[in-house]
């Protein structure tokens, strides 16, 4: 184990303050329960949560969920008795899952970048939960944690809905955090960007995307693996292989030229080496269609499929096609931050 790995187990170690913290943690089913009591002992139901990282408010949150504490049941093989005794193993820190828009700090932007480019940096922080005043009712420490997945909402021509990223992250550890008291603020109250799925912009190397109206959501993966060499009860977790998805395009018919001589060179004739694949990028749009919020850049992009949308006789509809492509590598950059 190398000198900066033992540092940052000791210092956990440390935190903790050994097994009775523990005991405490294991009531945490979940990041929080949707009723509780607050200071002065009446119920409240959590209607905002906010996200804290490495000490600052960093935003508020459509959804939050995971971030519970649990651990497996072992069955011993059964001895003399007829009956096999079981015991707990080690505690185990479930993945946290939230939902931001488009009015969060850079700091958030800023992670999601940098884990997309291989340099996995650790976060601590919170998740706090308000009252529908705002007030800190509620709040779920996490320690040492690393993204995991980044889901990419569909950028769709024809919904009206507010678009939404999804984060996941996991942390070494978690514990049940007391809330500083007083009402929450920070970024996305009351200065939220309208984050649209129609306003948006794809283009590719070389070929039409004008008449492309919808891209189909996809996640970007970074598997983690715990340490668990050792006699501790709590293991390091370790970034492992970054996994870009393919994506998948739908385009109307009269658009459809650069697509077919594309997909029949790349495809059909074979010509499909490192040197026909092409770069593109899909950006998003604020309200007023000038202000980019996020732009996602493609590169080594390749097509494997194109093939026509289901279609239904005396249907008075536009025909559309489906473009399937791979993407080797993806890059995130955010503008959403410094214009909320």
């Amino acid at each position: 184990m190398s000198e900066g790995t033992e540092e940052r187990g000791t210092s956990r170690a440390r935190f903790l303050g050994g097994a009775a913290v523990l005991a405490g943690m294991a009531a945490g089913a979940g990041a929080f329960a949707r009723e509780g009591k607050s200071a002065d002992g009446r119920s409240y139901v959590s209607g905002n949560f906010m996200l804290d990282l490495d000490g600052a408010k960093s935003g508020f949150l459509k959804s939050v969920d995971g971030g519970g504490i649990k651990a497996d049941v072992i069955q011993e093989p059964p001895g003399e008795s007829y009956y096999s005794k079981k015991h707990i193993g080690n505690p185990k820190y479930e993945e946290f899952e939230i939902a931001i828009g488009a009015a969060m700090s850079k700091a958030v932007y800023d992670w999601i970048s940098t884990s997309w480019q291989g340099n996995h940096t650790r976060k601590s922080g919170s998740i706090i939960a308000a009252d529908f005043q705002l007030n800190a009712v509620a709040q779920r420490d996490f320690f040492n944690a690393l993204l995991t997945e980044t889901t990419i909402p569909s950028a769709d021509a024809g919904s009206k809905d507010p678009a939404y990223m999804t984060l996941k992250f996991a942390p070494e550890l978690t514990r049940k955090g007391k809330p500083s008291g007083g009402k929450l603020s920070g970024p996305g109250k009351g200065e939220q960007k309208l984050w649209l799925p129609s306003n948006f912009r794809l283009t590719i190397d070389k070929v039409d995307c004008s008449k492309v109206s919808k891209i189909d959501s996809f996640t970007i993966k970074q598997s983690v693996a715990s340490d668990d060499v050792g006699e501790q009860r709590d293991y390091l977790k370790e970034p492992g292989k970054l996994e870009f998805p393919n994506l998948t395009i739908t385009v109307a018919e009269t658009g459809l030229d650069d697509w077919e001589r594309w997909h029949e060179d790349f495809v059909i004739n074979g010509n499909n080496g490192q040197e026909s694949e092409k770069n593109g990028s899909l950006v998003f749009l604020s309200s007023n269609r000038a202000d980019e919020l996020f732009e996602i850049r493609f590169f080594n992009l390749g097509i494997f499929s194109l093939s026509q949308d289901k279609a239904e006789a005396n249907a008075d509809t536009i025909k559309r096609w489906k473009a399937e492509l791979y993407c080797e590598r993806m890059e995130f950059a955010s503008k959403a931050a410094a214009i909320a």
